[in-house]
C-alpha cells in the first residue's frame, strides 16, 4: 500500500514538474513573440512623419542714402513675392526606447523635435535702384532675413505645427494600443501613459 502510494505521489510530482516546465517554456515563447511584435512596431514607426505647407507673401523693400551733406539722396526699392515650401518633420528613427521583458514595460527614453525647414523662392518685381544706391549682396541677406522671419510668423500662426503633432501622437498611440493589447504598459520617461489622450499631455 505504502509502495503505490509513494508511486502516485511520485507520479504526480513528475506530472506536475513537467506541466511548470512545460507552462513556463511557453511563456517564455510568448513573452518572446510579444516582445519581437512590439520592437517590430517600434521598428515600423520609426520613420520620417512630414507635415508640409505653403505660404505666400508680398511686401516692398526701401533703403535711402543720402550724400554731400544730406543734400541728395539716393533710393532703391523692389517689390519683393514670396512663395515658401515649409516642411516640419519628425524622424522618428531617432525615437530611443528601453524594453522591460520581466515587467512587461516598453519605456520610451526620447522623442526627437521637431525639424522646421523653410525653402524659399524669392521674386523680385519694380526693381528701382538709383546709381549711388544699387541693390548688393548685403541688400539680398537682408531680405532674406526677412523673409524668415515673415515665414516663422505665418508658421507660428497656422495650423502646420499643430498637425506636425498630431500625427506624431497618432503614431504614437500605434504603439499604445499593441503594448496594452498584449498586456504591456508603455512608459514615457518614466511615466506610465494610461491612454492615447494622456500622450499629448505628457509630451
Amino acid at each position: 500500500m505504502r509502495k503505490i502510494l509513494l508511486g502516485a505521489v511520485v507520479t504526480l510530482i513528475v506530472i506536475f514538474s513537467i506541466y511548470y516546465v512545460v507552462k513556463r517554456y511557453r511563456d517564455s515563447d510568448r513573452l518572446v513573440a510579444d516582445t519581437a511584435l512590439i520592437q517590430e512596431q517600434i521598428s515600423n514607426v520609426g520613420k520620417l512623419v512630414v507635415t508640409e505647407g505653403h505660404f505666400s507673401q508680398v511686401f516692398t523693400y526701401e533703403d535711402s542714402k543720402k550724400f554731400y551733406l544730406d543734400v541728395l539722396s539716393a533710393k532703391k526699392k523692389a517689390i519683393i513675392i514670396i512663395n515658401a515650401d515649409v516642411t516640419i518633420a519628425y524622424d522618428l528613427r531617432q525615437l530611443e526606447t528601453v524594453v522591460d521583458q520581466e515587467n512587461k514595460i516598453i519605456n520610451i527614453k526620447y522623442i526627437p523635435e521637431p525639424e522646421v525647414k523653410i525653402n524659399p523662392q524669392i521674386d523680385f518685381y519694380d526693381i528701382e535702384q538709383d546709381y549711388l544706391n544699387q541693390f548688393r549682396a548685403e541688400d539680398y541677406n537682408k531680405i532674406r532675413q526677412r523673409t524668415n522671419k515673415i515665414v516663422g510668423d505665418k508658421i507660428k500662426s497656422s495650423g502646420i505645427k499643430e498637425n506636425a503633432r498630431n500625427r506624431l501622437i497618432t503614431e504614437l498611440s500605434n504603439i499604445y494600443i499593441l503594448t496594452r493589447s498584449l498586456g504591456w504598459k508603455l512608459q514615457y520617461k518614466n511615466e506610465e501613459i494610461a491612454s492615447p489622450q494622456s500622450i499629448e499631455h505628457l509630451l
